[in-house]
């Protein structure tokens, strides 16, 4: 790869602690919205007491909305996946709060620990799953709302599929 490739001075383009700032009160930029992200996930107070876990699916709750955005706080109990899919036309970032959560997107696997963001733009497929003992909390940016999250059938759904003779 090329020395001055932007991959190399930019490092991973989905993981956003190079892009950190400050959250404004109303987030414009994909920075902003990882730093709103930051400021809620601090303050535990505002959302600890909200959690709940439901062993037949994720619990989710939309915690704010905002010009163009809207906050979502997660559970996941272990064994708990969300499926392969997209969020539409919506980007977003995902940070964890509590426990470990594991993303799949393309031939990747990220293990993903309390503090620990990721950024994704429309359209991208990906993941995520408590492959822990433990149950996890994430909390969710979507920019703008989110409308629709189409499902992608597995990666290895041919594997899964009986041998013919």
């Amino acid at each position: 790869m090329n020395s001055d490739s932007d991959l190399q001075i930019a490092g991973d383009i989905l993981e956003v602690p190079h892009l950190l700032q400050p959250a404004r009160e109303h987030p414009a930029t994909v920075a902003e919205f990882a730093g709103l992200a930051r400021t809620i996930a601090a303050d535990r107070a505002a959302w600890a007491h909200l959690v709940r876990y439901d062993a037949t699916s994720r619990w989710y709750h939309r915690l704010r909305t905002g010009p163009g955005y809207e906050v979502w706080l997660l559970s996941w109990v272990p064994g708990q996946d969300s499926g392969r899919h997209d969020h539409g036309g919506s980007s977003g970032v995902l940070t964890v709060l509590d426990g470990e959560l594991t993303e799949r997107a393309r031939d990747t696997e990220r293990v993903l620990r309390p503090g620990a963001q990721r950024v994704f733009a429309p359209g991208y497929v990906h993941e995520v799953a408590n492959d822990a003992l433990e149950p996890a909390v994430s909390l969710h940016v979507y920019f703008p709302g989110l409308t629709e999250m189409p499902m992608h059938a597995a990666r290895c759904a041919a594997l899964n599929a009986p041998a013919r003779a």
